[in-house]
């Protein structure tokens, strides 16, 4: 639900320590892995459709599941909170991991509500909102605007545990949104009410119906009109679409008229839904950008197309949910990760092929991934969130930090903290397995959906550790293409600086033998030579060791396997760099950029190309660190 606040805290508090103990009760065997398998996620689910633990629908009458019925407090909190309650769950989020940055556009979130309890928590957990981040103390209840862009970081070594419970509200959530304040507002005066455990039960409210068998026509005019108002200005195709979009509109409401939901009427409208689809894709719809971040035909998709007609969203997609020759497998199924296994064992799905030539086999599941490959703080976030808005590519949403070193054999702990080093001797069939089937269940497209089964998928990834892993990629990868992207040092260094100093790019909490600040960035070998060194001396030495590593293993892949970019191209003039750099990826690009590009989520301070001069004297001494590593990365530029 898009809120007007990013964040609201409820004025409410709730005792931690008894929800803790309440949820240490409950066998570890009812926590069940993300549905989308995000690495480091689990829930535990609260209620459910029927009150059934297994089930994630969002769909169905829902009921309390034995867990929540086990923990009496729990469902106090809950009474407390004064709404009707739809799906809801525990969720937590193992040290060091993170939710991905996204937006919830699904049909359901557009009028229901998360409200957060913090449980297990602490002071480093982070979650960003928009251009807010706030730290969700125990016991607090929040709300936040699930219509922005939003992630969490917990950058700490211990889980962190949230009560999240969804809600399209009641007359007692809303007096405690009335009171409730934003971050940093409602003066020194506010402070939230305690809310006690109780000894009489409590009583909760349940939903029944939170999907149309039939979209009411007023329901519909609401979704257009909520969708038109947020599209950023300026698309040439919006004009077309909009009259598209209003044709469907009237029709719907002239079908309604006549038929209502009537059974005999489904065919009619869904044949209304078929024309109109096709028409605004027809228009390009999918290029057209939210204020957001997202595109207009992924959020017209799931709040109109695949929601009006009950049972038709399979439909509308058709072949792009079928694999060739046959049906996708059910969901959730999965190869196990565990058992190791040699590589002409491994199921044909995840199994890598020699490097394409000419006449040789070509990878059954990854087609020619594009990996980002830059030092820190470059711009690679910028030209990933640009690239990601292609049709034809698949991301996990974000880095991938957590979906590697939870392979255990990946972490730098298990290297006694040598690196982010990974070569092609890492890439044993055990781990080569381990991170393909990965990749393949956290990729999604940019209209949010799952990759197709039995077909090879475009993925499009950019983590900055990923610098330091090249041959290991290339090896796991047979067809994987990198992309270099080079900047001047000089705004660099000093965005590594700040990065560093706002202590949001914290990598790992406590390396042993370093007593430095808590290690932000890529962890590069030789680090332990930089216990003592000043901060400006230490990014130094990340950039020219980052850029040192990518020069060589580049230079040791087939010319054809790599392209480079250089961002001041890049941010001078997007379309032009962007359709050269696609068309050297023999990836279609037909989306027109701005002469400027929107910010870049992980941006710290307002773009200016002489900000980074308030750090020109550190630069200027650290330079001759570099100096030789720059000549070398401008002589890769085409």
């Amino acid at each position: 639900m898009k809120l007007r606040a990013r964040f609201l805290q409820l004025p409410i508090l709730f005792d931690p320590l008894r929800l803790a103990e309440e949820v240490a009760r409950i066998p570890q065997a009812a926590w069940r892995g993300h549905p989308k398998k995000f690495p480091g996620n689990d829930a535990l689910p609260l209620i459910t459709t029927d009150g059934d633990p297994s089930s994630d629908a969002r769909a169905g009458a829902m009921g309390p599941t034995p867990a929540l019925l086990a923990c009496p407090y729990l469902m106090q909190v809950l009474e407390s909170l004064g709404a009707t309650w739809g799906r809801s769950r525990l969720m937590r989020l193992s040290g060091d991991a993170e939710v991905t940055a996204h937006v919830d556009t699904d049909y359901y979130w557009r009028d229901h509500m998360r409200v957060h309890v913090p449980i297990v928590t602490q002071p480093t957990v982070r979650f960003h909102c928009g251009d807010e981040v706030v730290n969700m103390g125990a016991g607090e209840a929040w709300i936040f605007d699930t219509w922005s862009l939003h992630r969490v970081h917990n950058d700490a070594t211990r889980a962190r545990i949230h009560l999240v419970a969804d809600t399209v509200g009641g007359d007692g959530l809303l007096n405690l949104i009335e009171r409730g304040r934003s971050p940093g507002g409602g003066g020194t005066d506010w402070s939230p009410m305690p809310a006690p455990p109780r000894p009489a039960p409590a009583t909760l409210a349940y939903e029944t119906r939170n999907v149309p068998d039939v979209m009411t026509p007023w329901e519909m005019r609401d979704h257009l009109g909520f969708l038109m108002g947020e599209v950023a200005p300026g698309h040439p195709s919006i004009g077309a679409v909009g009259q598209t979009l209003n044709r469907l509109r009237v029709n719907w409401h002239a079908l309604w008229a006549r038929a209502g939901d009537a059974p005999a009427a489904r065919p009619e409208y869904a044949a209304l839904l078929e024309t109109a689809w096709r028409a605004v894709e027809a228009q390009d719809v999918h290029s057209i950008p939210l204020r957001n971040q997202m595109a207009l035909g992924l959020c017209l998709k799931a709040l109109i197309f695949d929601s009006a007609l009950a049972g038709t969203a399979a439909s509308m997609d058709g072949d792009d949910r079928q694999a060739p020759g046959g049906p996708a497998p059910p969901q959730g199924s999965s190869i196990p990760l565990a058992a190791p296994a040699p590589e002409s064992d491994l199921p044909a799905a995840i199994r890598p092929s020699a490097p394409a030539t000419a006449g040789a086999p070509r990878d059954p599941a990854f087609d020619r991934p594009v990996f980002i490959v830059s030092s820190p703080r470059s711009g690679s976030s910028l030209l990933f969130e640009t690239l990601a808005k292609s049709p034809h590519l698949s991301t996990i949403g974000g880095e991938s930090h957590g979906l590697i070193e939870a392979i255990p054999e990946l972490h730098p702990a298990a290297r006694n903290w040598a690196s982010n080093r990974l070569t092609a001797a890492d890439a044993t069939p055990q781990t080569v397995r381990q991170i393909r089937e990965r990749f393949l269940s956290a990729l999604r497209d940019p209209d949010d959906r799952p990759a197709a089964a039995g077909r090879p998928v475009r993925m499009l990834e950019k983590t900055p550790k990923n610098a330091l892993r090249i041959p290991f990629l290339a090896r796991a990868f047979p067809e994987a293409q990198f992309v270099y992207l080079y900047r001047d040092p000089r705004p660099t260094l000093a965005s590594m600086i700040e990065a560093w100093s706002a202590g949001r790019f914290r990598t790992y909490a406590e390396i042993p033998g370093w007593t430095g600040p808590p290690w932000s960035l890529l962890l590069i070998p030789g680090w332990q030579a930089l216990v003592e060194a000043p901060l400006p001396e230490i990014v130094a030495t990340q950039w020219a060791t980052a850029t040192r590593f990518i020069l060589d293993d580049l230079s040791s892949l087939p010319a054809e396997r790599w392209r480079s970019i250089r961002y001041e191209d890049f941010i001078g003039a997007p379309e032009e760099a962007v359709r050269g750099l696609c068309a050297a990826l023999d990836l279609p690009w037909s989306l027109p950029l701005g002469a400027t590009l929107p910010l870049a989520r992980n941006t710290l301070s307002p773009p200016d190309p002489d900000k980074w001069r308030k750090h020109a004297r550190d630069i200027e001494r650290v330079w001759p660190l570099l100096s030789a590593e720059d000549q070398r990365a401008q002589a890769f530029l085409p």
